[in-house]
């Protein structure tokens, strides 16, 4: 519960010595650089680029797909964002995961490896439309009166965390 009341919007104003990414700035920003991404594996015929943009690809959505889970959606759930919406967001990121998976145990000039890739761009689009749209998640978070500088903050911070220790993996 102390959770959601810090991350409520006050009318108090406080200094803070680094300015907060607003989350659903941070979130759509995540969102527009995964599109360039797919754009770029749609228009090259390179193996070596494919796969620098494939892991780049399944990098970028495995953090974010975490720090939504983690942060995020826990946040709109307390502050009241309808179950439904939610409920489908964790089964659509259970469906990523699944196809992010089997993009990563496979390489450029595999079977269906093109396929995977483009059915992966087409599932977050369609995800990303969710919770973008009018009426969608964002929307919902901004009129459940959420601190979204805090929240931004929290997902900005497991952000760089979690990318440091996948990219120390590789």
């Amino acid at each position: 519960m102390a959770a959601a009341q810090t991350r409520k919007s006050t009318s108090k104003s406080t200094a803070k010595a680094v300015p907060a990414p607003d989350a659903i700035k941070l979130l759509k920003d995540d969102h527009r650089q995964v599109e360039e991404w797919f754009d770029d594996f749609e228009n090259t015929n390179s193996a070596s680029k494919k796969q620098k943009l494939a892991n780049q690809i399944c990098l970028a959505l495995t953090v974010h797909a975490q720090i939504e889970e983690e942060i995020f959606y826990p946040a709109c759930r307390e502050a009241g964002v309808e179950d439904d919406m939610m409920d489908e967001a964790d089964i659509e990121h259970d469906g990523a995961k699944k196809l992010i998976a089997e993009i990563e145990a496979s390489a450029p000039g595999d079977d269906h490896y093109d396929a995977r890739v483009k059915v992966l761009s087409e599932m977050i689009k369609h995800h990303v439309k969710e919770e973008e749209q009018r009426g969608g998640m964002f929307a919902k978070a901004k009129e459940a009166d959420l601190d979204l500088k805090e929240l931004g903050m929290e997902l900005l911070q497991r952000k760089t965390e979690l990318m440091k220790q996948m990219k120390a993996r590789q």
